[in-house]
């Protein structure tokens, strides 16, 4: 096995540019999903399980992308990026379709493809990273993952506002259906998410299969190898497997629910096709474009505040800032005065993004890459599908469909990962400190 090169600063940001794409269409997923069920009819309880395509296609998709690209290698297309291409070109397509949905199964029925899309696109990213960085530059390769994050974020939640504000688009539709700011909007990031894609591609050269250790599970089939997989777990999974859960139930919540709890608790909307709840909605995703702003600013410092602090009592810190944030929206009457709790919100996403995946990379055999990566990803999506599942019965029958409370719960269960990252210990490795 071959030493990898340290890379130069244009180098991670050509093999990270593509995310950027990526989160353009996650984000107008995440912003405006439970708003188009609403557009078709939907009620609050039924979002949970209309929103079960997110975490489905990632716990099916993710490890069987992650061992198929594990064993990939073509002299011209490399290991990782011919995924990232199918993914990118898939997902673009179905990013123009989508908003013309007509029925809320419609809606649905596309969501599965575009989510089992763009996870075929991301879940290599997370291994590309670790293929192509040498150890003591994983933390700035995911960060550098974070800024394009935070970034793709912005693009996402300017669109509606700006088709609205500058380009004069009309706030509702004659039908009350989807209105076209939305329409347009998704079919601005299918052009964004496939140009981005193709510049990483074109743009980035994978090392061949001597870079890595060619005897780690290269004969197992995927079954066996995931078994494997799960079997040798390394110390920083388990530890992380429960910080993991409850992060991703408290932002499932969220995504679930913070966009048209912005439009009835801070712009008292409840009919969707209304001039308020337009309002609302585009404010909603300018607040997830605010605290992506944050993401990627934030991210600019945490190279050197995870050598200072270590990775673990980073992480708990921005859950924390993450959790309180999520809570004080209950506080929040003001459109402006929301951008606060948005703050908070954006210093834990950046972490969410990226310090697991630097903490976690160190422990894990190159070969084996990607499919770890598909492994450790389960221990997001599971508690999404439990979310998916049953959160619509809490919705129902313990918090009388209040969208507010179902914010705050989010923001109790990052409080709650805080919490348990405080239980990992901490080891120096190198430049680096992790589990």
């Amino acid at each position: 096995m071959r030493e990898k090169p340290r890379l130069s600063f244009w180098q991670i940001w050509n093999m990270s540019f593509g995310f950027l794409g990526i989160q353009f269409g996650w984000g107008l997923q995440m912003g405006n999903m439970s708003a188009i069920y609403e557009f078709l009819g939907a009620s609050a309880d039924e979002i949970p399980f209309l929103w079960l395509a997110a975490p489905m296609t990632g716990l099916i998709v993710q490890p069987i992308i992650g061992f198929l690209s594990d064993r990939t290698w073509h002299p011209r297309f490399g290991r990782r990026k011919p995924y990232f291409l199918i993914g990118a070109i898939l997902a673009s397509a179905t990013l123009c379709i989508m908003p013309y949905s007509s029925t809320i199964w419609m809606a649905a029925g596309f969501l599965w493809i575009l989510d089992a899309s763009i996870n075929i696109s991301m879940e290599p990213t997370r291994a590309f990273i670790a293929d192509m960085l040498p150890k003591e530059q994983l933390s700035r390769g995911y960060a550098f993952q974070s800024f394009f994050i935070g970034l793709g974020a912005v693009l996402a939640a300017i669109m509606p506002i700006l088709l609205i504000n500058v380009f004069g688009m009309p706030k509702t539709s004659a039908d009350g259906g989807i209105p076209l700011y939305v329409r347009i909007s998704f079919i601005a990031g299918g052009i964004c998410f496939l140009a981005a894609v193709l510049y990483t591609v074109l743009s980035t050269k994978e090392y061949p299969p001597e870079y890595f250790d060619e005897e780690q599970g290269s004969s197992q089939g995927y079954l066996k190898g995931l078994a494997t997989a799960f079997r040798h777990m390394p110390r920083s999974f388990v530890r992380l497997a429960p910080v993991q859960f409850a992060t991703w139930l408290g932002l499932f919540l969220m995504w679930f629910y913070l966009t048209i709890t912005i439009t009835e608790h801070v712009f008292g909307a409840t009919d969707p096709n209304s001039e308020q709840y337009a309002d609302g909605l585009a404010w909603a995703n300018l607040c997830f474009g605010y605290y992506s702003v944050v993401t990627f600013l934030f991210a600019l410092f945490m190279p050197r505040l995870a050598v200072m602090m270590g990775n673990v009592r980073l992480h708990a810190l921005c859950l924390l800032a993450g959790g309180i944030g999520l809570l004080s929206i209950a506080l929040v009457h003001d459109k402006y005065v929301l951008l606060l709790s948005m703050t908070g919100v954006g210093i834990a996403w950046a972490s969410i993004v990226s310090m697991p995946y630097a903490i976690i990379a160190r422990d894990i055999p190159a070969k084996q890459m990607g499919i770890f990566m598909g492994l450790f990803n389960m221990f997001i999506v599971i508690p999404e599908v439990i979310a998916a599942l049953g959160f619509g019965w809490v919705m129902r029958e313990l918090l009388d469909n209040n969208k507010l409370h179902a914010v705050m719960t989010g923001g109790c269960f990052l409080l709650l990962a805080a919490i348990l990252t405080l239980f990992a210990r901490e080891k120096t490795s190198g430049a680096d400190q992790g589990l």
